[in-house]
């Protein structure tokens, strides 16, 4: 005869580190097999009229993701379009056969090679082509950036909070390069490119339909990023992926953290100064 019932029953400190336990054995899984169930997971974010995916951008997984989850919406039938960071807002490839050539692709996105290496974003971008799905472009147009960092009206879009987390998201991702007075026209660079994508999305949707955002994880964020300028009654839901461990604020700004496995490190700062001084 075994122990009374009541011994059966973990104590809190026993359940909490259950917990811990299988959340370790979890994240270690998914960062193990970075696509993991793409379904299950996809199937937990919907329904939705906009799926908004962050990326790192020079982290292979994550490419290799939003492949799989727009193969898998697309196979549904529920993708309304997939809208890219990578290339400017009012390109299209909705004209374009599902037989097109990569080379018509590019030319219909305007694709810039030089600050997007075409075969790492190829694979997601003709997954969505071969099946009807039009795919366009969401940043803005560099001849509108000059226009964008003298705008002072951009600094009114965000609370004080988030527009302090935003300068300093700023200041840190440029390794501190940046002088003080380039620093609000960056911040209101970020402000324009999100306005833009969020417009681009709204025009893209379809009702029963979703469309996914590709672009990159700071962009994505619901305290300051594209979500800020969708309207609410919009269903948008964020996907986070991280490359390595995530920070306490990849969890809370955003529905799902899909971590992937860390990359070798490199030296941004010091790429960023040799890119500054040329």
């Amino acid at each position: 005869m075994g122990p009374p019932a009541h011994r059966l029953r973990p104590t809190r400190t026993a359940a909490g580190t259950l917990l811990a336990t299988l959340l370790a054995a979890a994240l270690a899984a998914c960062a193990h097999d970075p696509i993991g169930p793409v379904q299950a997971r996809l199937d937990a974010l919907l329904p939705a009229d906009a799926l908004l995916i962050g990326e790192q951008h020079d982290a292979p997984a994550h490419q290799q993701l939003q492949r799989a989850l727009v193969e898998s919406l697309a196979r549904r039938g529920q993708l309304a379009a997939l809208v890219l960071e990578m290339a400017e807002r009012g390109t299209s490839t909705a004209p374009l056969a599902r037989d097109a050539s990569p080379d018509q692709v590019r030319a219909a996105l305007r694709w810039n090679t030089a600050g997007w290496p075409w075969e790492r974003y190829a694979p997601v971008v003709m997954a969505a082509v071969r099946q009807g799905v039009p795919v366009m472009g969401a940043n803005l147009p560099r001849a509108a950036m000059r226009e964008a960092m003298s705008d002072a009206a951009l600094d009114r879009h965000l609370t004080a909070s988030a527009l302090d987390r935003q300068r300093e998201a700023i200041r840190v991702g440029h390794c501190d390069l940046l002088p003080g007075e380039r620093l609000m026209p960056m911040v209101r660079i970020q402000l324009a490119r999100d306005a833009s994508m969020a417009d681009t999305v709204m025009q893209a949707a379809q009702a029963g339909k979703v469309v996914v955002l590709v672009a990159g994880g700071g962009h994505v964020l619901r305290d300051r990023g594209v979500p800020t300028h969708l309207p609410a009654s919009l269903r948008v839901r964020t996907v986070l992926a991280v490359a390595g461990a995530p920070s306490a604020e990849a969890a809370l700004a955003s529905d799902l953290v899909w971590q992937t496995p860390a990359l070798a490190p490199r030296d941004h700062c010091a790429e960023l100064a040799r890119q500054l001084r040329r």
